[in-house]
């Protein structure tokens, strides 16, 4: 599957930067890799932080690994953690 990934840059509530990406099945909605960022958000434990066009940028598009694809298939998106995010 050809996927869209997101380069994504959040401040955490205790100040500290988190990086992660969003990757999505391209051609995805803006509004919906949005959405996912603030479900991925909440269940890190930072619901309601800002996720927005500032925090978030189309990086590129790729070929999605078999675990990227099956991440996409149970949940609709995959987050590939970076920095901060634990």
């Amino acid at each position: 599957m050809k996927v869209a990934v997101y380069d994504t840059h959040v401040a955490k509530k205790d100040g500290r930067a988190m990086h992660f990406d969003i990757v999505v099945p391209d051609g995805s909605s803006y509004e919906k890799v949005i959405e996912f960022g603030k479900a991925y958000l909440k269940g890190a434990g930072q619901e309601g932080q800002p996720l927005s066009a500032k925090e978030c940028e189309f990086c590129h598009t790729e070929q999605a690994s078999p675990a990227v694809n099956e991440s996409i298939r149970t949940q609709g998106f995959h987050i590939v953690e970076m920095d901060g995010c634990r």
